[in-house]
């Protein structure tokens, strides 16, 4: 005998009440806030190039150009933003990026035609915003190159070191090889080979006859 002979007022209920539940569930389910709206392998294309940043020598030029409105946001905390910024930038951390009513904001910057110009502290802090925001479609947005310290260490020096105006993001500062060398007074990259020691063993002697 099943249970639901036993007392049908119960399973009938029961199943109602899962109806019920998926009906609702269905009709309060939502599309994603957020969809990517460029396919894989463009969006692969577009995260690999980063040759389309701004570096610092350019911003400054951009900023204060009046043809196309140009927006600078710092993606760092609110304490980093308080010791010093770039001027004229809008503080939206990395984490509040994506809110709802940032992104209602970006997208109006869009069809402004407005250029955005993310910075984070570093080079690499800015990397991960700017890539989400390429796939979700801003196209219109860019990042500063080498970061905010790049950019200070540009102004410090007025400008006349050529070496902050740039920034390769592949190409390393220093060679560590070469002052490995000049450190050690050798070359390190080459290695003596070591010497096998041969282990003789002893031969065992015969038993020793006799017994109890």
């Amino acid at each position: 005998m099943h249970v639901h002979e036993l007392n049908p007022k119960r399973t009938v209920i029961a199943m109602v009440i899962f109806v019920v539940v998926i009906v609702v569930g269905l009709l309060t389910l939502t599309n994603p806030r957020l969809k990517y709206n460029v396919e894989p392998p463009q969006a692969i294309t577009i995260t690999t190039d980063f040759s389309s940043g701004v570096n610092a020598k350019e911003i400054d030029n951009l900023l204060s150009a009046s043809t196309s409105p140009t927006i600078l946001i710092d993606i760092r905390n609110h304490y980093e933003f308080a010791r010093g910024h770039i001027a004229s930038a809008i503080n939206i951390s990395a984490v509040e990026l994506l809110n709802k009513e940032n992104i209602k904001w970006l997208n109006e910057l869009k069809e402004d035609q407005a250029t955005v110009i993310i910075y984070g502290e570093s080079h690499l802090q800015a990397n991960s915003p700017w890539m989400v925001l390429q796939q979700l479609g801003f196209d219109n947005v860019t990042y500063l190159s080498g970061g905010y310290s790049n950019y200070m260490q540009f102004k410090n020096t007025k400008g006349e070191n050529n070496e902050f105006a740039t920034y390769e993001a592949d190409k390393a500062k220093y060679n560590f090889a070469e002052i490995a060398k000049e450190t050690l007074g050798s070359d390190v990259t080459n290695t003596s080979k070591k010497k096998h020691t041969i282990v003789k063993r002893k031969k065992k002697g015969k038993a020793t006859a006799g017994g109890c």
